[in-house]
């Protein structure tokens, strides 16, 4: 720029717009550092409550040693002395109903972190036994056991073991079914996507044709014109004795309706169900009737499991 015959230097950079530029920045780094603090803070925050968390719900605790109750070493060893096999081996346990209840008291004592590790570690209820047993065993001879085999590591209970109040069984009912007797048969609780449908398929394999009702081991979808399945409740005991005398068939699948305790066990049957993990028993049912779109279009398994209230603590409710 020519000025007075001088050329004026024209400045780099307008006074308003270097002023705003060195406010934008102060605001900038101020924003920043407040961000920084804020960061810290929730950080904080989250460890905290994380800390508080795994101490009170969720978090490993100590593995406490029950009364009169020896640690799986001692057990092991035990076993292996006294060259027992089997709830044989576990003569060191007085067994029964009183025993079991103490264990369980103790257990109730705990903090919930210490009775989940002690029930891991200690196996208070001897759920594991079996299976140590039939490990110890196929690794001492280097093979798969025999059916004869399994059966010597898992007997029943012995008489003072049990701790069923009263003994609702009938031996002779037993014996009648293994006879073959007309109008005896296996009555099945169907727990949803906990073995059953393999429980029906192992019956099948060991039970004539014509006495398997056609339907998945459920004979009142005959009874009910092939309208429903599973619905033993619905029948009386009188109802159920006649068709399955009549038609001949050995084993009848209640799978939809609970299991009524003032009147099943007046059946002529013996009884049966099988149970699975709680946990993947619900997540195979939400794979099942959601994931797979059989009737249910929530992929969410934590809002289904908020909708299905009928699934919560489902084999008390079941068999009480």
């Amino acid at each position: 720029m020519m000025r007075n015959g001088r050329r004026v230097k024209r400045p780099l950079r307008r006074p308003t717009l270097s002023s705003a530029s060195r406010n934008s920045t102060v605001l900038e780094t101020v924003f920043l550092i407040g961000l920084i603090i804020a960061v810290f803070i929730v950080f904080w925050l989250y460890q905290l409550v994380s800390i508080i968390m795994s101490k009170n719900v969720r978090g490993p605790g100590p593995v406490v040693s029950l009364p009169n109750l020896p640690s799986p070493q001692q057990q092991g060893q035990a076993i292996a002395a006294a060259g027992l096999r089997g709830r044989g081996a576990s003569s060191q346990a007085s067994g029964g109903f009183q025993h079991f209840l103490d264990i369980a008291l103790d257990l109730a004592s705990l903090e919930p972190s210490e009775a989940l590790a002690t029930i891991e570690q200690n196996d208070p209820f001897e759920t594991n036994h079996f299976d140590t047993l039939l490990l110890q065993k196929e690794t001492s001879l280097k093979r798969i056991l025999t059916i004869d085999e399994i059966k010597e590591i898992f007997p029943c209970p012995r008489l003072e073991e049990r701790i069923t109040l009263p003994d609702a069984r009938v031996e002779q009912k037993a014996q009648d079914f293994r006879d073959g007797k007309r109008g005896t048969f296996l009555f099945f609780q169907h727990l949803r996507k906990a073995g059953g449908t393999n429980f029906c398929s192992l019956a099948e394999k060991n039970l004539p044709k014509k006495a398997q009702p056609h339907y998945y081991c459920m004979p009142d979808m005959g009874w009910s014109g092939n309208k429903d399945a599973g619905y033993l409740h619905s029948w009386s005991n009188e109802e159920i004795i006649t068709r399955m005398e009549q038609q001949g068939f050995r084993i009848a699948g209640n799978e939809w309706e609970n299991f009524d305790v003032s009147r099943h066990f007046d059946l002529p049957a013996i009884f049966a169900t099988s149970f699975r993990r709680p946990l993947d028993r619900a997540l195979s049912q939400f794979r099942f009737e959601c994931i797979e779109d059989r009737g249910c279009y929530i992929k969410d398994v934590h809002e289904w499991w908020d909708k299905r209230v009928d699934l919560w603590n489902v084999y008390t409710k079941t068999f009480a």
